[in-house]
This record gives structure tokens, sequence and C-alpha cells, in this order.
């Protein structure tokens, strides 16, 4: 190891000195709890904490080892050992000032439960569900049945209270069967087989152990509550567990989802749907404590919740994980490991027994998940890639261990047993699943579904997450409903429609009418649901009016995150060559893509129509892929046809040179054109037109086929006022059909030459 990885670990005895000096100065003027010596374990734990969890980064183990160690290391374990007096002074015993660390700790459970919730992907166990239940099943009670022995065989000086070895005994059964979804999700990401099959069966695997794993740590807590078998109060819990789930993944998802949407969209102060999040955590968490189970069930659950949100913005998501990550883990973990005194473990017997119990959590927990992969008909090689993701038990572990010891169910001893168990096995998982899926070959359809998802995840309409549609009274504004209604039907995306005409607040009034332009956007959506898999037609939309001017009001709704506005106004272009100005406000003040709708022909008519003959131009440029995928989404959602011409223009001559070897450049960029089509299952015609101006190509196209809507990628150009250059302005005004524009988010500099 490069001797600077350890520069961060070698400030920690300077700290050390420093703040025993400090805190044995603070210790002699208080007698009760000090505020100081919390700053100082807090900082210790942090400052410890981080520095070796980035060296246990940087040579390939998971973070969280090194917050339990920074705990180890400060502890009675080694710091203690070497220098007592210092330790204690620090760290004292003094159940007051113990108190007020263990508060941060026990919010930090339910913070990082609600993490442990927000990664867990249900789409991810749907998919591979009936595998990985069976698998999980069976790598639960092989574990399960060997922890609960072993619990019925441990030396009552282990146990706190041997009349309660029942439950000690489902403890110890539940805490040799859980795995750590966190540390086995870094590894098979960290291994890009985050989307291979058994990839997907050990991350689905290892969600459902955890699932059921919280739900009988939620049991036992309520048997060790009552301290026996109390059959009234089990009935009680596990009937509660099973209303609170039902209730949560029902009415609980869609009430999370609207106060989540209510908050970002109605709320300015700052941070206002992470206060909303930990909001919802607390009370989820109050309530299943009500009902008698412990309060991590409720946190589990609100993560999950908050975590299937669709409109959770990526900037929201990384600003709780960092609070979580920087602060929570390593005081929460670093508690963890000063609670750890592994000094007992100089005695022979209990080192022998950690040695047994490290050897039956990996055997039991490693042949359980091998059987189970066995028989839900994985081959050998991909059931011990299996086996060796599922033996790790890292955080998850540490919290129920952490658990058991706080309301009485295990010993200090076998607190610190456990907890060398869940290092030494998260330690060794890594390497040993690393070694294991690098063996596994891949196969053609598996391969084949990796490159559709690797193209899918790079594509515009892939990644939207809100699309905005602003519109007036106009029969254009009905137009440009029904295609926003498509775009948003295809992944049931939340949609908001602002109205901005003169009769906003009437159009507001009546947007339950069947003529309104919500309807008209539910309708398409269900039109995609028709037309697809009948699984995401299915779309919430918001309705708001406009307040203020015209510019504010866009200003305003932009910062609530749209990562798309669809444009249908009356009036879109004037007479000298520009956008009207209701336009250029609104693309002023927006900075993100934009998606400009022009009814013309049989849609000024029929503007909600059952079809669309679709026209798009490409060139091979970027933003012309954006059209192409926008029109095959369109496409796609509705009946049809889909046309690609190839059109030449001066800048982008040259931008493919290279691709698609052994076929000319516009062949080549056509064929990337039908290879779109085709992983959408979308039947098109192509055409080349490079002996012609491009706006020329198109409006010809236009003329001599059925085409009734032309597509066109198109970009901002740096202007005085909103420009997409000269072919899109062409197209735009001598069309005589309809016309989509969907622009990229930034400008850029006009080209020397007309393209």
């Amino acid at each position: 190891m490069p001797w600077r990885l350890l520069r961060p670990v070698g400030l920690v005895p300077a700290a050390l000195v420093l703040t025993t000096i400090a805190a044995g100065a603070e210790g002699g003027k208080a007698a009760g709890p000090s505020e100081f010596l919390l700053v100082a374990q807090i900082v210790l734990l942090i400052a410890v904490g981080r520095g070796l969890g980035e060296i246990m980064q940087r040579v390939g183990q998971p973070s969280v080892i090194g917050e339990l160690l920074a705990g180890i290391i400060l502890g009675p374990s080694l710091f203690g050992w070497i220098w007592p007096e210092a330790q204690h002074a620090i760290f004292p015993k003094a159940p007051e000032q113990k108190a007020m660390l263990d508060g941060i700790a026990q919010f930090g459970i339910l913070l990082l439960l609600l993490l442990t919730g927000m990664e867990t992907d249900l789409k991810l166990v749907r998919k591979v569900g009936r595998a990985a239940i069976a698998i999980s099943i069976a790598g639960i009670l092989v574990p399960f049945a060997c922890g609960f022995a072993l619990g019925e065989f441990l030396p009552d000086a282990l146990l706190p209270n041997p009349q309660q070895r029942l439950v000690a005994s489902l403890f110890m059964g539940t805490a040799l069967s859980i795995s750590s979804v966190k540390i086995v999700a870094v590894v098979v990401r960290e291994m890009n087989f985050m989307r291979r099959n058994v990839g997907q069966i050990i991350v689905a695997t290892a969600v459902i152990d955890d699932t059921i794993g919280w739900i009988i740590i939620a049991v036992i807590f309520s048997l060790a509550s009552h301290g026996t078998l109390d059959i009234a109060s089990v009935a009680k819990a596990v009937l509660g567990t099973l209303a609170f789930l039902a209730v949560s993944f029902t009415i609980g998802r869609r009430l999370v989802f609207q106060l989540i949407r209510w908050a970002n969209d109605n709320l300015v102060s700052a941070a206002a749907v992470i206060t909303v999040i930990l909001l919802l955590m607390s009370v989820m968490a109050l309530i299943t404590h009500l009902i008698g189970v412990h309060t991590v069930l409720g946190a589990f659950v609100a993560g999950i919740l908050v975590g299937e949100s669709p409109i959770l913005t990526r900037q929201i998501d990384e600003r709780l994980r960092g609070l979580i990550s920087s602060f929570f883990m390593p005081v929460f973990f670093g508690l963890a490991g000063l609670s750890a005194d592994l000094s007992v473990l100089r005695d022979p017997n209990l080192l022998m027994l950690t040695g047994l119990l490290v050897v039956i959590a990996s055997v039991g927990k490693f042949g359980g998940a091998f059987v189970g992969g066995t028989l839900g008909g994985l081959n050998n090689r991909e059931s011990l890639a299996l086996a060796s993701g599922m033996n790790a038990r890292g955080s998850t572990e540490v919290i129920i261990a952490t658990i058991g010891l706080s309301i009485g169910v295990l010993s200090q001893n076998l607190f610190t047993m456990i907890v060398t168990m869940a290092i030494v096995t998260t330690m060794a998982m890594p390497p040993m699943l690393r070694a294991a899926l690098a063996r596994l070959p891949m196969n053609k359809d598996e391969k084949e579904r990796l490159e559709r998802e690797e193209f899918e995840k790079r594509g515009f309409l892939a990644n939207l997450e809100r699309p905005l549609l602003a519109v007036d009274e106009s029969v254009n504004a009905t137009f440009a409903a029904h295609i926003a209604g498509l775009i948003a039907g295809m992944r049931g995306l939340p949609i908001t429609v602002l109205h901005i005409g003169k009769s906003a607040k009437e159009q507001e009034k009546g947007r339950d009418q069947e003529e309104s332009h919500e309807a008209v956007v539910k309708k398409a959506a269900e039109v995609v649901s028709a037309h697809g898999d009948g699984g995401a037609g299915n779309v919430d939309v918001v309705t708001r009016a406009r307040q203020a001017e015209l510019g504010e009001t866009i200003a305003d709704e932009a910062r609530k995150g749209f990562d798309l506005l669809v444009v249908g106004v009356d009036k879109v272009v004037t007479a000298k060559d520009r956008f009207d100005r209701r336009i250029d406000d609104i693309a002023a003040k927006f900075e993100g893509p934009l998606a400009i709708v022009v009814a013309k022909g049989k849609h000024l008519k029929q503007p909600a129509p059952e079809a669309l003959n679709i026209l798009v131009p490409v060139s091979g440029s970027g933003i012309s892929k954006r059209g192409a995928e926008v029109a095959v989404a369109l496409a796609q959602g509705g009946s049809g046809s889909l046309r690609v011409i190839y059109v030449a223009t001066t800048r982008d001559k040259g931008a493919q040179r290279g691709a698609s070897r052994g076929l000319g450049q516009e062949a080549g960029i056509l064929k990337d054109a039908s290879d779109l089509a085709a992983r959408y299952d979308v039947d098109i015609t192509t055409t080349l037109r490079v002996n012609r101006a491009p706006e020329a190509a198109i409006l010809r196209e236009i003329d001599t086929t059925d085409a009734d809507l032309v597509v066109m990628g198109v970009d901002r150009i740096q202007a005085d006022h909103l420009s997409f250059g000269g072919v899109a302005d062409a197209v735009l005004r001598q069309s005589k059909v309809s016309v989509l524009l969907v622009s990229s988010g930034e400008a850029r500099q006009a080209p020397a030459e007309k393209a």
C-alpha cells in the first residue's frame, strides 16, 4: 500500500492528544453532559471514519469498513487499551454524555434505512421476481436455521437474559440470514454487472432478503418488548405490519408522490423537498412504533416510496445522500465500533466461538444461496457468484446488532462477536464476488439486451423526468397537448399543464371537461398504453394557470426541475422572419430543451389525430438524432408511418466520418436511424436527398409523400432573438403540414454558412 494512503491515519495520534488535553480540561469544569465533548466525539468519528473509509475504497473495500474500524481504533479495543485515561476522557461512560451521542446515532439508523430503501429497486425485483424469491427463500432458511441452532446452544453467560433464549435464537437466525443490499449493490455496480442477468438476480435477492429481514426484526422487537411469546402481541405485530405494508404500497405510494410534488412546486424555501422527505420518514417510523414493531421498518418503507417518486430530482437525491454519507454514517458506524470491545477476544473460548460464528454464518449463507440458485435455474458458475455476493453483511448486520444490543437481546460480548463477523464477511465478499463474476460468460440474448439498454440510457427521452406543457386556448395548443401526452405516456411521466392564454383561469377551471387540454393529454397517454404493453399509459396531470407576466411565470415554473417544455400557442412566427414575442419570452426564461409545436393542414381540423404520418430529417449531428428519437417515440406511441430522410448540411458534413464503416456516410446515418427504429419495433422508410438544399429536400419530400408531421432536431443559435437556423425557419414557414421543432438546451454560435 502506498504510504500516502496512510496520511489521514498519521494525523490521528496528534488529534487524539489535542482532543484528550481539551477533554480533560473540559471534564474538570462540569460534572454534567458536555457539548464540547459531544462535538469532539463527532469530529473524531467523522475525521477518522472518513479517512479510513477513503483508504478502504482505494484498496477495493467498502467505506463502511473504514468507519467501523475508526470506532474500534478509538474505542476500548485499541485506544482504550493503549491509553485508557485518555479514551475515558474523550468517551466517558457517564449515561448523560453517552445519551447525547446515542441520540444522533439512533436518528442515523433511521436515515441509513431511508437511504437503503431509496436504493431498493423494486422494478428490478419485479423483473426477476420469481427466480429471486425462490433463491431468497432458500438463502434465508438455511442460514436462519443455522443461526437459530447456534442461539439455542450458546452459553448462558453470553445472553443478557437466558430466560428469553427463544427471542435471542430468533434474533441470531435473522442476523445470520440477512445480507447488505448496499455492499452487494456497490460491488456489483463496480464490476459493471448491475444490468447482467446474474447481477440483477443478486441485487434483487439481496433486496428481498433485506425486506424480509426487517419484517422479522420488527416482530422480534415486539417479542422482546413483552418478554415472552405472547400470541396476541405477535399477531398484532404481524397483522399490523402487513396492513402497514399494504397501505404504504397502495395509498401511501400515491400520497408520497403527491407530497414531494407539492413541496417541489409550491414551497420556495431552501431544501423544501428534503424537509418533506425527512418528515415522511419520521411519521412512518412513528406509525410502525405504534403498531408495536421497530421504527426501522417505517424508515425503510419510506425510503422505498421516496426512491420510486418520479420527480425526485438528482440534485435532491445527491444532497440527501451526501448528508447521510458524510455525517450520520461515520457517527453511527463509529459508535458501533466503539461499542465493540475486541479485547474480549483474548479469551480463547470467546475467540473460538467468534470463529465458529463466522464459519456458520458464511457456510449457512453461502450454502443456502448456492442451493437456492441451483433450484432457481442458475448454473453452477452463476450460483457461485450469487453465493459469494450474498455473504456480505456490512452495514445491515451492524444496524441489526445495534438494535439487538439496545433492546436487551444481545449481550456486550455477543454484540462484539456479531460485529466482528460482519467485518470479516464483508471484507471477504468483494474479492470473492469479483473473482466469481469475472468468470461468467455472456450469452447472445443477454448481450443484445445490454446493448439496447445502454443505447436507451444515453437517449434523450430515456432520461426525461418531468415535461411541462405551456398552452393557450388555440387549436395549436390542443395539438401540442396531444404530442405531449404521447411523450409522457410512454413512461408514465407526470406532466404539468400551464395555461398562459388570456382565459387561463377559465381554462384551468375547465380541466376536467372532455375537450380540455388535460383530457387530451390523458387520452393520448391511453393511446400509448393501447399500442404498447399497457403498462405506462397512466399519467398524472397537474394544472396551473398564469398568475403573472409571461416571462416571470415561465421562470417560476422552470426552477421546479422540468427538463422539457412543450409549447403550443396560437401564433408561433411573425412576418419579420422571427418567432412571435411570446415564444421569444418563453425561450428566454427556459434554459432546457424546447419542443415548439405548429399545427397545420388537417391537424387544424383534427388536433388530436388517431395516427401520425411522421417525416424526420437526419444529418448525422447529435441534435438531429434527438429529433429522430422523438419521432420514433411518437411513431411507437400511436399508429401511422415514419419516414426518415437524409439531408446534408454544411455544418454536418463529415460529422460522422468513420461511422458505420463499409457504408457511405449517408447510408450509415440512415442505418443508424433504422437501428433506432428497430429497437422500438417501429417500421420506417428511408430516403436519400444529397443533391438538394436541405430545406428544399424536406419540402419536396412533404409534397410527394403522405407525411402530416415533420419532426426536426434543431440547435438554438446565439442571437438577440430566438433562432434555430435557416433550414428550420424555411421549413417552419413553407411547410404545408404540421411541424415539431425539438431544440437543444444551450445556444451555440451561428455557423459561417447557412445550415
